[in-house]
């Protein structure tokens, strides 16, 4: 009984043992295998980050642009460089002492201090605009005194003939006692001013100049310049001697007031071709490289410590209106406009109900000036008053011009334009002009506008 008791005691503890000798293989092999697994694992989710990265460089990558694309942009490229190494050997840098100014060639003074304070712009009324006439102090009046940046006298030019005639604006060289010419190679040579207009903003000045080293521009229609054409400027801006900069055609029909302030120039064109204190004077170009225009001025924002900003809103005058005064600035020295005589408003809608009229733009006579053309063909101006919608007062009841030579005349702006790109002096000219509601003929001669 005892032997049988004692071998089932064996057994027992040979099965325990064997359990527990399993238990502890089993659980290293389990142990085992899931290392294995948990190695798997890494290396799988490794290779899976490796493949996304990869991926993801992949995908990074830039799509090739097609050739075709690359050509366009090198052919782009290819007329702005060409353009300029046509054009920059005829666009000049001008360097001006002017009285009394401390400044002294070459080398200027930085004036100390901030700029002071603009005057207060003054706004023109809508009343008493005598024949291309206006307010003085209007914000886009040419202005080239912006301060450290720019001390007064520097500008831009460029060749006009080949007998050392050069072009700039006449606020560049106004006050002048000397005109310093640097072309394109580094030659620098002293010039003097032939002819000054500054109702139209434009001078000649002349060098003498060994003809090879003048390279006459190429001029186009201003008449056929479009907004959204190319506009390239090349210059002097802030004395950084030729710099091209370039944009489109913003608008076109603006207006800039004279130097005086007494007269508008029409026609200006407008663009954001980046024009900044220097590039006066220089030439606005089209993508041939022929000039449209002359520049001329900026539309500038006062800002902190008496700097100013430019807001891409520059202005150039006409080729065409250029090449009328240019000729004449040569030949005696000063351009005569062709005048009227007559002060003038815009007819507007109330202005006409009140007349009585069925036109309702127009050039509306105010009044003509004694010994004119406008009072030697019989114009007549208005006798009553009116208050316009702004306030202002104006007075009514005179002859409306609505065309001349056929050309419809839709108010100031109109008229000076007309005379600007057609008038000529001493020869006459056939008005449309509405009377007391009727419409009639009138033939006038245009003069020349007082020079002062």
């Amino acid at each position: 009984m005892r032997n049988n008791r004692m071998a089932w005691n064996l057994i027992i503890i040979v099965i325990l043992f064997g359990t527990l000798g399993c238990s502890s293989i089993g659980a290293k092999a389990f142990d085992r295998l899931e290392q294995a697994g948990r190695a798997d694992s890494a290396a799988a989710i490794q290779d899976d980050r490796a493949g996304t990265s990869a991926e993801a460089n992949f995908s990074a990558l830039p799509t090739p642009i097609p050739a075709e694309i690359v050509a366009q942009a090198d052919a782009e490229e290819l007329l702005l460089i060409n353009l300029y190494e046509r054009v920059n050997p005829s666009v000049v840098n001008l360097e001006v002492v002017v009285a009394d100014s401390g400044f002294n060639h070459p080398l200027f003074p930085i004036p100390e201090g901030p700029n002071p304070e603009p005057d207060d712009q003054k706004q023109p009324d809508d009343q008493n605009q005598p024949d291309d006439q206006n307010q003085p102090d209007d914000p886009l009046q040419p202005e080239e005194e912006f301060g450290p940046f720019n001390p007064r006298g520097q500008g831009s030019g460029f060749v006009f003939d080949s007998e050392g005639h050069i072009v700039t604006n006449s606020h560049v060289v106004a006050d002048a006692e000397a005109i310093y010419v640097t072309f394109y190679d580094g030659t620098e040579l002293e010039a003097e001013v032939v002819g000054a207009d500054p109702d139209s903003d434009l001078a000649i000045i002349k060098v003498e100049a060994p003809t090879g080293i003048l390279q006459p521009v190429e001029w186009a229609n201003s008449e056929n310049v479009v907004v959204g054409q190319r506009a390239v400027a090349i210059g002097n801006p802030f004395g950084l001697d030729g710099s091209l900069t370039t944009g489109i055609v913003s608008g076109l029909s603006r207006e800039l007031f004279s130097l005086n302030g007494r007269f508008r120039i029409p026609e200006v064109i407008q663009t954001d071709a980046a024009i900044n204190p220097g590039n006066s004077g220089g030439p606005l170009l089209n993508s041939k490289g022929e000039v449209i225009g002359v520049n001329s001025a900026i539309v500038p924002r006062q800002v902190g410590f008496g700097e100013r900003s430019f807001l891409g809103v520059g202005f150039a005058i006409p080729a065409n209106l250029a090449q009328r005064v240019l000729p004449s600035l040569i030949e005696q020295g000063y351009y005569d406009h062709p005048w009227l005589g007559v002060q003038i408003n815009d007819l507007t809608r109330e202005i006409a109900a009140e007349m009585g009229l069925t036109v309702t733009k127009g050039a509306l006579i105010i009044r003509t000036l004694p010994g004119t053309p406008a009072n030697q063909a019989g114009l007549q101006g208005g006798d009553t008053e009116f208050v316009l919608p702004s306030g202002a007062t104006t007075i009514i009841g005179g002859d409306v011009i609505v065309a001349i030579e056929g050309e419809k005349i839709d108010g100031f702006s109109s008229l000076i334009s007309f005379l600007s790109r057609k008038g000529i002096i001493g020869e006459p000219l056939s008005l449309t002009i509405v009377r007391d509601g009727e419409e009639m003929e009138i033939e006038i001669t245009p003069g020349a506008r007082p020079r002062r």
